[in-house]
């Protein structure tokens, strides 16, 4: 864990929650307000939560008094999914048990017996996630029928924890893995998912419809899936947070896959305190499938073993342990947390001035806070960007054949290009599978000369943020996440080479997108990156860049802004 103790870092995390309103509920009152007076948001609940800005440990101290129910809050987020996303289109399909799974919750919270910080809260699932209750199609007409037979472990965590999956999210069909040109935020099963802020605007990467959800606040929290920026380039176009765990934190069983050398599950939320709770439940001591898979659980993350309400702790004096967490909390000022902290900034001016220009304003807030910003250019970018494509061509060969075989469907890879070639609909946005075309002629995992290439991917994209960190005595690294969404349009298809996300994917370390501005109305996110296992400290530090920057803007659904902002 390093120097912090569990009891600073939790002292800080929900200090921030509780007393600054994560970043600043005025804020993102008036950005909603400001114009979006035209839609029925239904954002405010019949006790003044407001939907927009409330956090977990908000909900659960009401929840706790019996000011709120879990059953209340389920029926504010289906009516906002209901009046709202007809214009956005990030929800595939509502649980139909969500109401009975929040009753249930609201029975342990009368007992006083609640399973940890998300018993009673809804959770919306990305459509890669397996479901035994409902479908789980990764997109495709190919997986639309019958329902996997079990839940991905990520799901029995979740249900554990007596959080209320309230539905399956659209996504980038495939998770992006398809064709050259795709589309991000298509998929044949759920059409095209817009940006909030934007309309006509892309949602970036494949956890497009998590993100979007999150955004419009149809869910408290989401989880998205990356390989390389499919968690973080979704949060930071669409202002929300995003984090990408370290590799094998998560456990990848049940998930729909890429490469098991870099897949992983994440929370993502509109603030980094719920998004480091929803870390805490889904951290399970079972290891991810795959090369480089270490145990996980809790125990990895001691840092947030702590927080007030997580799993493990007791729950017959659950309430008692929450409040006395919370005053210790109120102790501690989260704004104080900067001082001293040295953040190496990877500028990245091929993503135009307009988003250098957020990073300057970034870097001028944070040492304004007391951190000590120096700028740094990790090495070993142009190689990793070389041959990782190449590697995941072989790896999703392999992965996506394993995980074909436990489903209904085509059997294996080949047949899946065959049920792409006979149905139009997989062809109404863009018609190509390239990638899937490629990575059937790849060599297979076992080839000397691909195992040279993963071996040296992992080599070198750990160096290039161990050697940064080490020469400047960093604590994170930081960079843009993205640059402004551009203009959805299936005939260009994307627009969309963000490097930031790659050295922390490859490596398998954690990487964290928080909101720090935006661009003509389209959020900009700061990706926070730093070394394998130090999650935890990354999301701390998240919370106190979060509250520094106070870049929250909630979304006014605009139809369209300006011109292409690249």
């Amino acid at each position: 864990m390093g120097k912090r103790s569990i009891a600073a870092m939790t002292a800080a995390l929900v200090a921030g929650a509780l007393l600054t309103g994560v970043p600043d509920a005025g804020a993102r009152a008036a950005g909603h307000g400001a114009g979006s007076s035209s839609w029925p948001t239904g954002s405010s609940l019949a006790s003044g939560v407001g939907l927009d800005t409330v956090t977990i440990p908000e909900l659960q101290e009401r929840m706790a008094d019996g000011s709120l129910t879990a059953s209340a809050l389920t029926r504010a987020y289906l009516k906002r999914v209901k009046d709202i996303d007809p214009r956005i289109h990030s929800v595939l399909r509502i649980s139909p048990t969500a109401l009975r799974q929040a009753a249930a919750s609201d029975a342990r919270h009368r007992r006083g017996g609640i399973r940890g910080p998300l018993d009673g809260i809804p959770v919306l699932l990305k459509d890669n996630v397996n479901t035994r209750d409902m479908p789980t199609t990764a997109g495709s007409l190919a997986l639309a029928g019958s329902p996997p037979s079990t839940d991905a472990t990520l799901v029995t965590r979740l249900r554990e924890a007596g959080a209320v999956i309230l539905g399956k999210t659209n996504l980038s069909e495939w998770a992006n893995f398809r064709a050259t040109k795709p589309t991000s935020g298509w998929s044949a099963v759920g059409g095209q998912t817009h940006n909030p802020y934007v309309l006509d605007r892309n949602p970036c990467g494949s956890s497009a419809g998590s993100a979007a959800a999150l955004a419009a606040s149809l869910s408290q929290v989401a989880i998205g899936t990356e390989t390389d920026g499919s968690i973080v380039c979704p949060a930071g176009m669409n202002g929300v947070v995003g984090h990408k765990p370290s590799l094998g934190l998560v456990s990848q069983s049940g998930v729909v896959p890429i490469s098991a050398e870099q897949d992983t599950a994440g929370p993502m939320a509109r603030n980094v305190i719920d998004t480091a709770l929803t870390l805490s439940v889904l951290s399970g001591a079972e290891g991810s499938r795959g090369g480089g898979a270490r145990s996980g659980g809790t125990h990895g993350l001691p840092g947030l073993q702590g927080l007030p309400g997580a799993a493990g702790l007791p729950t017959t004096d659950a309430a008692a342990e929450r409040g006395a967490g919370l005053r210790a909390a109120k102790a501690s000022p989260l704004g104080s947390s900067l001082h001293g902290k040295r953040i190496g900034l990877w500028r990245l001016p091929s993503l135009g001035p307009d988003v250098d220009a957020v990073m300057t304003r970034t870097a001028k807030r944070l040492r304004e806070a007391g951190a000590v910003v120096v700028e740094v250019t990790p090495p070993y970018q142009a190689r990793l960007a070389e041959i990782e494509f190449p590697a995941l061509l072989s790896e999703f060969h392999r992965d996506i054949d394993a995980y074909l075989g436990t489903r209904e469907g085509p059997e294996n890879l080949a047949g899946l290009i065959e049920f792409n070639r006979s149905h139009p609909e997989e062809q109404s946005c863009f018609a190509g599978q390239e990638l899937f075309e490629q990575a059937l002629a790849s060599p297979p995992t076992t080839d000397p000369e691909y195992r040279a290439a993963r071996a040296e991917l992992k080599d070198l994209s750990r160096r290039s943020i161990d050697e940064t960190m080490a020469a400047r005595h960093l604590d994170a690294i930081a960079a843009p996440t993205n640059p402004p969404a551009w203009t959805t349009d299936c005939a260009r298809g994307d627009n969309d080479v963000i490097p930031s996300s790659t050295p922390a994917a490859v490596a398998g370390y954690p990487s964290l997108s928080v909101p720090a501005g935006s661009v003509h109305e389209l959020p900009v996110g700061l990706l926070l990156m730093a070394g394998d296992r130090q999650d935890a400290e990354l999301l701390s530090l998240g919370a106190a860049v979060e509250y520094r920057l106070k870049a929250w803007r909630a979304p006014r659904y605009l139809p369209t802004v300006g011109s292409e902002p690249r």
